[in-house]
């Protein structure tokens, strides 16, 4: 989550030393989680995570006409969809909410369709370094034949690895994350909520989207900007707030000792009586959801990404 490495006055950074270390485990001895295995082993052979049954890649955009970039030819922003958005039936929402608010602002997009290949994240955070590499570098060949320019995603942690790592090996991109461009289309007018949604709206710091990257205003904005939204704060929040339980990894793999991240957070939550938990993210989305159900508070809790709540107001 990075909040060690933040707060350590004598800038000790476990990061680093952490995925070291990891590496070692997983590409020298082949010691790790076997739900983590399977997970390395789905991006390896299908270009994403996820396991089981699972929808094509651009199953979510059935009905929204959702130009394909290799047909487009040329676009302002190519969105970056993500492997939770493609295959995560919960996250689709969020995918979808997103487009409609692009087409209502009439901005210039296409996505790559069956094109995308998972950024890697997941692998490099687990510790596989190669796996890791191998994507990187088939993304930014097909980023770089099609001529991409500027990348907008939804997902804080495609976000981080593309404006990021990718230079490392040839990738070089202005990468907007979707709080940041729907709060400028939102000051440019170009987007306007006019449906009171009356809700009171707690919203849940990314990790990397907060202490990674230090965008902490945009989401914020974003909810101010909704008619009706009663916005609050958690106690720990900003450059303090907790985190999710699922990056680096861990949305595959199962905590076995003390309290579940995502249920002390949830826990959070609900001490506030918001009626939704905002999120920015589809790894905090979908803990939350797991939080919420384990609760057994779905009646008076929902999570919805800004994305959605906008969506919903317009």
């Amino acid at each position: 989550c990075g909040g060690c490495q933040q707060a350590c006055p004598v800038f000790i950074e476990p990061i680093p030393k952490i995925i070291q270390m990891r590496r070692y485990l997983v590409m020298e001895e082949a010691r790790f989680p076997e739900p983590m295995q399977a997970a390395l082993r789905g991006l390896e052979n299908r270009g994403h995570p996820y396991q089981g049954a699972v929808p094509g890649r651009t199953d979510w955009a059935k009905g929204l006409d959702v130009p394909v970039l290799a047909e487009k030819g040329t676009a302002e922003y190519l969105y970056w969809v993500g492997c939770a958005a493609a295959f995560d039936e919960r996250t689709q929402k969020v995918a979808r909410a997103f487009v409609r608010i692009l087409q209502a602002a009439g901005v210039d997009f296409a996505i790559l369709g069956d094109e995308e290949r998972c950024t890697g994240d997941v692998a490099r955070r687990i510790g596989h370094e190669y796996l890791f590499q191998m994507q990187a570098r088939a993304n930014i060949e097909t980023l770089n034949r099609h001529g991409v320019r500027k990348i907008v995603t939804a997902c804080p942690h495609c976000y981080n690895t593309l404006r990021h790592e990718y230079p490392h090996f040839g990738g070089h991109y202005e990468v907007t994350h979707h709080t940041e461009l729907i709060a400028r289309l939102l000051r440019e007018g170009r987007v306007r909520p006019v449906r009171p949604l009356e809700q009171r709206v707690a919203y849940h710091d990314s990790c990397y989207l907060g202490r990674h990257n230090g965008i902490y205003a945009p989401p914020r904005e974003i909810l101010r900007g909704i008619p009706g939204v009663r916005p609050v704060e958690f106690e720990r929040t900003r450059e303090d707030g907790f985190c999710c339980g699922a990056g680096g990894g861990m949305t595959w793999f199962e905590e076995r000792i003390g309290t579940r991240v995502n249920l002390e957070r949830t826990e959070e939550a609900l001490r506030l009586l918001p009626q939704v938990v905002g999120t920015a993210c589809p790894f905090c989305l979908s803990m939350f959801e797991d939080g919420i159900r384990a609760k057994d508070a779905a009646e008076t809790l929902r999570v919805l990404d800004v994305a959605e709540l906008v969506a919903a107001a317009l």
